[in-house]
Protein backbone atom coordinates (compact mmCIF):
# COMPACT_ATOMS: atom_id res chain seq x y z
CA UNK A 1 0.00 0.00 0.00
CA UNK A 2 1.12 3.33 -0.83
CA UNK A 3 0.66 5.92 1.52
CA UNK A 4 1.51 9.49 0.95
CA UNK A 5 2.49 12.38 3.26
CA UNK A 6 0.28 15.44 2.94
CA UNK A 7 0.20 18.85 4.06
CA UNK A 8 -2.51 19.72 6.63
CA UNK A 9 -5.79 19.17 4.81
CA UNK A 10 -8.19 22.27 3.95
CA UNK A 11 -12.05 22.27 3.28
CA UNK A 12 -13.04 22.41 -0.58
CA UNK A 13 -14.59 26.26 -1.33
CA UNK A 14 -18.19 26.33 -0.09
CA UNK A 15 -20.82 26.76 -2.89
CA UNK A 16 -20.94 30.05 -2.77
CA UNK A 17 -17.32 30.52 -4.04
CA UNK A 18 -15.46 31.59 -1.15
CA UNK A 19 -12.06 30.79 -0.13
CA UNK A 20 -11.38 27.37 1.83
CA UNK A 21 -11.69 27.14 5.06
CA UNK A 22 -8.41 27.00 7.50
CA UNK A 23 -6.83 23.75 8.09
CA UNK A 24 -9.29 20.87 9.64
CA UNK A 25 -6.27 20.88 11.99
CA UNK A 26 -4.29 21.37 14.44
CA UNK A 27 -4.24 18.17 16.48
CA UNK A 28 -2.23 17.76 19.36
CA UNK A 29 1.02 15.81 18.90
CA UNK A 30 0.04 16.15 15.16
CA UNK A 31 3.28 13.76 12.80
CA UNK A 32 1.08 13.95 9.28
CA UNK A 33 -2.07 13.72 7.41
CA UNK A 34 -2.19 10.97 4.95
CA UNK A 35 -4.28 10.39 1.93
CA UNK A 36 -4.02 7.25 0.13
CA UNK A 37 -6.03 5.93 -3.06
CA UNK A 38 -7.20 2.55 -1.16
CA UNK A 39 -9.06 4.89 0.89
CA UNK A 40 -10.54 6.76 -0.95
CA UNK A 41 -11.90 10.02 0.77
CA UNK A 42 -11.07 9.27 4.09
CA UNK A 43 -8.08 10.90 5.29
CA UNK A 44 -5.44 9.70 8.34
CA UNK A 45 -4.00 12.07 10.58
CA UNK A 46 -1.19 10.51 12.50
CA UNK A 47 -0.50 12.03 15.96
CA UNK A 48 2.05 10.64 19.02
CA UNK A 49 -0.14 10.64 22.19
CA UNK A 50 0.82 11.25 25.42
CA UNK A 51 -1.75 8.91 27.40
CA UNK A 52 -3.42 6.29 25.54
CA UNK A 53 -4.87 4.86 28.83
CA UNK A 54 -8.77 6.40 29.27
CA UNK A 55 -10.51 5.79 33.05
CA UNK A 56 -14.15 5.73 32.25
CA UNK A 57 -16.44 8.39 34.02
CA UNK A 58 -17.26 8.15 37.94
CA UNK A 59 -20.75 6.75 37.47
CA UNK A 60 -20.83 4.98 35.08
CA UNK A 61 -22.71 1.53 34.42
CA UNK A 62 -20.25 0.43 32.19
CA UNK A 63 -18.60 -3.05 33.72
CA UNK A 64 -15.09 -2.31 33.51
CA UNK A 65 -13.12 0.74 34.64
CA UNK A 66 -10.38 1.71 32.03
CA UNK A 67 -10.47 1.80 28.16
CA UNK A 68 -7.78 2.43 25.09
CA UNK A 69 -8.92 3.45 21.99
CA UNK A 70 -6.37 3.97 19.32
CA UNK A 71 -8.57 5.31 16.87
CA UNK A 72 -10.67 8.06 16.72
CA UNK A 73 -13.27 8.74 13.76
CA UNK A 74 -14.36 5.03 11.86
CA UNK A 75 -14.18 4.39 8.29
CA UNK A 76 -17.06 1.40 8.83
CA UNK A 77 -19.33 4.40 8.70
CA UNK A 78 -22.20 2.82 10.57
CA UNK A 79 -25.17 5.57 10.58
CA UNK A 80 -26.26 4.88 13.86
CA UNK A 81 -22.92 4.87 15.47
CA UNK A 82 -23.52 6.32 19.27
CA UNK A 83 -19.53 7.86 19.08
CA UNK A 84 -20.70 10.13 16.50
CA UNK A 85 -20.49 13.11 18.70
CA UNK A 86 -17.38 12.52 20.01
CA UNK A 87 -15.64 13.50 17.06
CA UNK A 88 -16.58 17.33 17.99
CA UNK A 89 -14.41 17.43 20.66
CA UNK A 90 -11.44 17.56 17.97
CA UNK A 91 -13.32 20.03 16.03
CA UNK A 92 -14.56 17.61 13.49
CA UNK A 93 -18.42 16.60 12.61
CA UNK A 94 -20.21 13.70 13.88
CA UNK A 95 -21.55 13.31 10.36
CA UNK A 96 -18.72 12.88 7.43
CA UNK A 97 -15.96 13.77 9.33
CA UNK A 98 -16.46 11.00 11.60
CA UNK A 99 -16.48 8.59 8.49
CA UNK A 100 -13.77 10.24 6.79
CA UNK A 101 -11.22 11.99 9.37
CA UNK A 102 -9.84 9.57 11.27
CA UNK A 103 -7.24 9.86 13.86
CA UNK A 104 -4.37 7.30 14.18
CA UNK A 105 -2.45 6.97 17.38
CA UNK A 106 0.81 5.96 15.98
CA UNK A 107 2.60 5.57 19.29
CA UNK A 108 -0.23 3.81 21.25
CA UNK A 109 1.52 0.19 21.77
CA UNK A 110 4.68 2.09 23.22
CA UNK A 111 2.94 4.58 25.51
CA UNK A 112 0.71 1.89 26.80
CA UNK A 113 4.01 -0.14 27.42
CA UNK A 114 5.29 2.98 29.80
CA UNK A 115 1.60 3.55 31.36
CA UNK A 116 1.19 -0.10 32.87
CA UNK A 117 4.60 -0.24 33.99
CA UNK A 118 3.85 2.79 36.48
CA UNK A 119 3.73 1.41 40.13
CA UNK A 120 0.70 2.87 40.57
CA UNK A 121 -1.02 0.23 37.63
CA UNK A 122 -3.91 -1.68 39.30
CA UNK A 123 -3.66 -4.25 36.57
CA UNK A 124 -7.59 -3.85 35.68
CA UNK A 125 -9.55 -5.06 33.05
CA UNK A 126 -8.65 -2.78 30.11
CA UNK A 127 -11.89 -2.71 27.06
CA UNK A 128 -11.06 -2.11 23.63
CA UNK A 129 -13.25 -1.40 20.68
CA UNK A 130 -15.56 0.72 23.10
CA UNK A 131 -15.85 3.99 21.29
CA UNK A 132 -14.52 3.34 17.25
CA UNK A 133 -13.44 0.10 16.24
CA UNK A 134 -9.68 -1.35 16.92
CA UNK A 135 -10.09 -3.26 14.12
CA UNK A 136 -10.77 -1.16 11.41
CA UNK A 137 -9.77 -1.23 8.05
CA UNK A 138 -6.43 1.14 8.64
CA UNK A 139 -5.76 -1.56 10.88
CA UNK A 140 -4.22 -3.61 7.96
CA UNK A 141 -1.87 -0.67 7.70
CA UNK A 142 -0.89 0.27 11.10
CA UNK A 143 -0.75 -2.84 12.92
CA UNK A 144 -1.25 -1.18 16.39
CA UNK A 145 -3.07 -3.75 18.04
CA UNK A 146 -0.35 -6.63 17.62
CA UNK A 147 1.59 -4.31 20.31
CA UNK A 148 -1.31 -3.17 22.49
CA UNK A 149 -2.46 -6.99 22.87
CA UNK A 150 1.10 -7.75 23.62
CA UNK A 151 1.51 -4.92 26.07
CA UNK A 152 -1.34 -6.09 28.30
CA UNK A 153 -1.02 -9.58 28.39
CA UNK A 154 2.82 -8.80 29.75
CA UNK A 155 1.95 -6.73 32.20
CA UNK A 156 -1.02 -8.94 33.66
CA UNK A 157 -3.81 -6.74 32.68
CA UNK A 158 -6.75 -8.46 31.81
CA UNK A 159 -8.63 -7.44 27.96
CA UNK A 160 -11.29 -7.69 25.81
CA UNK A 161 -12.22 -6.39 22.43
CA UNK A 162 -15.02 -6.07 20.62
CA UNK A 163 -15.03 -5.47 16.93
CA UNK A 164 -16.94 -5.68 13.62
CA UNK A 165 -13.50 -6.06 11.40
CA UNK A 166 -13.00 -9.54 10.50
CA UNK A 167 -9.14 -8.32 10.71
CA UNK A 168 -9.17 -9.51 14.16
CA UNK A 169 -8.64 -12.87 12.59
CA UNK A 170 -4.97 -12.14 11.64
CA UNK A 171 -4.27 -11.59 15.57
CA UNK A 172 -5.70 -15.02 16.68
CA UNK A 173 -2.39 -16.58 17.74
CA UNK A 174 -1.84 -13.15 19.69
CA UNK A 175 -4.74 -13.50 21.66
CA UNK A 176 -4.69 -17.54 22.56
CA UNK A 177 -0.81 -16.59 23.40
CA UNK A 178 -2.23 -13.77 25.78
CA UNK A 179 -4.79 -15.81 27.23
CA UNK A 180 -2.47 -18.49 28.59
CA UNK A 181 -1.29 -15.24 30.85
CA UNK A 182 -4.61 -12.87 31.63
CA UNK A 183 -8.27 -13.38 31.45
CA UNK A 184 -9.29 -12.04 27.89
CA UNK A 185 -12.58 -11.51 26.56
CA UNK A 186 -14.06 -10.94 22.96
CA UNK A 187 -16.69 -9.45 21.18
CA UNK A 188 -18.04 -9.79 17.95
CA UNK A 189 -20.99 -6.58 17.07
CA UNK A 190 -23.55 -8.22 14.50
CA UNK A 191 -27.17 -7.38 14.37
CA UNK A 192 -28.75 -8.61 11.56
CA UNK A 193 -28.08 -11.36 9.04
CA UNK A 194 -29.65 -9.26 6.13
CA UNK A 195 -26.76 -8.29 3.75
CA UNK A 196 -28.28 -5.21 1.97
CA UNK A 197 -29.39 -3.69 4.93
CA UNK A 198 -26.10 -4.23 6.44
CA UNK A 199 -24.63 -2.52 3.37
CA UNK A 200 -26.90 0.52 3.59
CA UNK A 201 -26.57 1.30 7.27
CA UNK A 202 -23.19 0.16 8.15
CA UNK A 203 -21.09 0.34 4.26
CA UNK A 204 -17.83 0.16 5.97
CA UNK A 205 -17.80 -3.04 7.65
CA UNK A 206 -17.62 -6.84 6.69
CA UNK A 207 -21.21 -8.24 6.43
CA UNK A 208 -22.31 -10.20 8.46
CA UNK A 209 -21.61 -13.55 6.44
CA UNK A 210 -17.74 -12.75 6.97
CA UNK A 211 -18.03 -11.91 10.60
CA UNK A 212 -20.31 -15.19 11.57
CA UNK A 213 -17.44 -16.96 10.16
CA UNK A 214 -15.39 -14.83 12.16
CA UNK A 215 -17.28 -15.57 15.61
CA UNK A 216 -16.66 -19.82 14.41
CA UNK A 217 -13.02 -19.12 13.80
CA UNK A 218 -12.29 -18.00 17.42
CA UNK A 219 -14.87 -20.57 19.07
CA UNK A 220 -12.38 -23.44 16.81
CA UNK A 221 -9.40 -21.55 18.32
CA UNK A 222 -10.87 -22.09 21.68
CA UNK A 223 -11.76 -18.07 22.65
CA UNK A 224 -14.95 -16.78 23.78
CA UNK A 225 -16.39 -15.10 21.88
CA UNK A 226 -19.44 -13.17 22.72
CA UNK A 227 -22.02 -11.51 20.37
CA UNK A 228 -23.41 -7.72 20.81
CA UNK A 229 -26.31 -7.69 18.49
CA UNK A 230 -27.15 -3.55 18.64
CA UNK A 231 -28.53 -1.84 17.46
CA UNK A 232 -32.25 -3.97 16.62
CA UNK A 233 -33.84 -1.44 14.32
CA UNK A 234 -37.06 -0.89 14.34
CA UNK A 235 -39.39 -1.87 11.56
CA UNK A 236 -36.17 -2.77 9.58
CA UNK A 237 -34.56 -5.66 11.65
CA UNK A 238 -36.87 -6.53 14.55
CA UNK A 239 -38.79 -8.90 12.66
CA UNK A 240 -39.43 -12.73 13.77
CA UNK A 241 -38.02 -13.89 10.78
CA UNK A 242 -34.89 -11.23 10.94
CA UNK A 243 -34.27 -12.04 14.67
CA UNK A 244 -34.55 -15.69 13.99
CA UNK A 245 -32.20 -15.87 11.12
CA UNK A 246 -29.97 -13.63 13.91
CA UNK A 247 -29.99 -15.91 16.78
CA UNK A 248 -29.66 -19.00 14.93
CA UNK A 249 -26.79 -18.34 12.85
CA UNK A 250 -25.35 -17.07 15.76
CA UNK A 251 -25.95 -20.29 17.66
CA UNK A 252 -25.02 -21.86 15.00
CA UNK A 253 -21.36 -20.26 14.77
CA UNK A 254 -21.10 -20.91 18.09
CA UNK A 255 -21.45 -17.52 20.13
CA UNK A 256 -20.60 -17.97 24.20
CA UNK A 257 -23.52 -14.88 24.42
CA UNK A 258 -25.55 -12.84 23.03
CA UNK A 259 -26.83 -9.32 24.36
CA UNK A 260 -29.60 -7.73 21.99
CA UNK A 261 -31.15 -4.21 22.19
CA UNK A 262 -32.94 -1.44 20.08
CA UNK A 263 -31.35 1.74 18.27
CA UNK A 264 -30.83 4.59 20.63
CA UNK A 265 -30.06 7.75 19.62
CA UNK A 266 -27.89 9.58 21.07
CA UNK A 267 -27.49 13.63 20.25
CA UNK A 268 -24.97 13.81 17.01
CA UNK A 269 -26.31 10.29 16.03
CA UNK A 270 -29.97 11.32 16.03
CA UNK A 271 -29.32 13.67 13.35
CA UNK A 272 -27.17 11.58 11.05
CA UNK A 273 -29.68 8.71 11.43
CA UNK A 274 -32.85 10.72 10.78
CA UNK A 275 -31.42 12.18 7.96
CA UNK A 276 -30.19 8.95 5.98
CA UNK A 277 -34.07 7.67 7.32
CA UNK A 278 -35.71 10.27 5.76
CA UNK A 279 -33.53 9.91 2.82
CA UNK A 280 -33.74 5.90 1.95
CA UNK A 281 -37.25 4.95 4.39
CA UNK A 282 -39.28 8.30 3.66
CA UNK A 283 -41.85 6.10 4.88
CA UNK A 284 -40.95 5.48 8.30
CA UNK A 285 -39.51 8.90 9.13
CA UNK A 286 -42.49 9.84 10.94
CA UNK A 287 -42.41 6.67 12.48
CA UNK A 288 -39.04 7.00 13.89
CA UNK A 289 -40.09 10.61 15.38
CA UNK A 290 -42.81 9.55 16.92
CA UNK A 291 -41.24 6.62 18.28
CA UNK A 292 -38.07 8.32 19.67
CA UNK A 293 -39.86 11.70 20.60
CA UNK A 294 -37.13 14.16 21.45
CA UNK A 295 -34.64 11.65 23.50
CA UNK A 296 -32.39 9.17 22.63
CA UNK A 297 -34.25 5.49 23.04
CA UNK A 298 -37.28 4.15 21.78
CA UNK A 299 -40.53 4.08 23.87
CA UNK A 300 -41.16 1.91 26.83
CA UNK A 301 -44.04 0.25 25.07
CA UNK A 302 -41.37 -1.01 22.00
CA UNK A 303 -38.43 -2.10 24.49
CA UNK A 304 -40.76 -3.68 26.17
CA UNK A 305 -42.36 -5.67 22.99
CA UNK A 306 -38.07 -6.05 22.26
CA UNK A 307 -37.38 -7.48 24.93
CA UNK A 308 -40.23 -10.41 24.76
CA UNK A 309 -39.30 -11.48 21.84
CA UNK A 310 -35.33 -11.80 21.90
CA UNK A 311 -35.64 -13.79 24.77
CA UNK A 312 -38.04 -16.22 22.93
CA UNK A 313 -35.66 -16.13 20.32
CA UNK A 314 -32.42 -16.54 22.71
CA UNK A 315 -34.41 -19.44 23.91
CA UNK A 316 -35.11 -20.99 20.71
CA UNK A 317 -31.65 -21.11 19.91
CA UNK A 318 -30.37 -22.01 22.94
CA UNK A 319 -28.79 -18.92 24.34
CA UNK A 320 -30.12 -19.85 28.09
CA UNK A 321 -27.92 -17.77 29.93
CA UNK A 322 -29.43 -15.13 32.36
CA UNK A 323 -27.69 -12.29 30.25
CA UNK A 324 -28.51 -10.81 27.54
CA UNK A 325 -31.29 -7.82 26.77
CA UNK A 326 -29.79 -4.68 26.88
CA UNK A 327 -32.53 -2.87 28.37
CA UNK A 328 -32.90 -4.55 31.71
CA UNK A 329 -34.15 -1.43 33.47
CA UNK A 330 -37.15 -0.42 31.18
CA UNK A 331 -38.83 2.02 33.88
CA UNK A 332 -36.34 3.81 35.44
CA UNK A 333 -32.37 4.22 33.60
CA UNK A 334 -32.57 3.09 29.81
CA UNK A 335 -29.01 3.68 30.16
CA UNK A 336 -28.48 0.33 31.71
CA UNK A 337 -28.11 -1.02 28.58
CA UNK A 338 -24.59 0.14 27.38
CA UNK A 339 -23.66 -2.03 30.69
CA UNK A 340 -25.05 -5.59 29.74
CA UNK A 341 -21.91 -7.38 27.86
CA UNK A 342 -22.92 -11.13 26.70
CA UNK A 343 -21.29 -14.21 27.75
CA UNK A 344 -17.63 -14.19 26.44
CA UNK A 345 -17.01 -10.69 25.95
CA UNK A 346 -15.73 -9.63 29.41
CA UNK A 347 -12.30 -11.72 30.63
CA UNK A 348 -13.17 -14.04 33.18
CA UNK A 349 -10.73 -16.91 34.46
CA UNK A 350 -11.63 -20.61 33.64
CA UNK A 351 -12.66 -21.94 30.44
CA UNK A 352 -13.48 -19.85 27.75
CA UNK A 353 -17.49 -21.20 27.50
CA UNK A 354 -19.68 -23.88 25.66
CA UNK A 355 -21.22 -22.39 21.76
CA UNK A 356 -25.17 -22.62 22.22
CA UNK A 357 -26.78 -25.40 20.01
CA UNK A 358 -29.70 -24.52 18.32
CA UNK A 359 -33.14 -26.12 19.82
CA UNK A 360 -36.82 -25.55 18.17
CA UNK A 361 -39.54 -23.90 19.91
CA UNK A 362 -42.87 -22.61 19.53
CA UNK A 363 -43.76 -20.49 16.54
CA UNK A 364 -42.83 -17.23 16.38
CA UNK A 365 -44.01 -14.40 18.27
CA UNK A 366 -45.73 -12.51 14.86
CA UNK A 367 -45.36 -8.92 13.85
CA UNK A 368 -45.59 -5.72 15.94
CA UNK A 369 -49.09 -4.06 15.61
CA UNK A 370 -48.12 -1.07 18.49
CA UNK A 371 -45.96 1.04 17.14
Amino acid sequence: MRWDAQALMQRPADDAGSAPSPALLPLAGLVRSVTTPEFAGITFHEVTAKSVLNKVVSGSKMPFEWTVNPYRGCSHACVYCFARKSHTYLDFDAGLDFDSQVVVKVNAAEILRKELAKPSWGRHQVALGTNTDPYQRAEGRYRLMPGIIAALADSGTPLSILTKGTLLARDIPLLKHAAAQVPVGVGISLAMTDEALSEAVEPGTPGPRARLKLVARLRDAGLPCGVMAMPILPWLSDSDEALDALFGSLAAAGATGVTAGALYLKPGTREWFMQWIAKNHPDLAGRYRRLYGTGSYASKEYRTWLASKVRYFKQRHGFTSGHGFSHRDLEDDPRSEEAQYPEGILPVSGKAGTPARARTGEPALGQPTLF
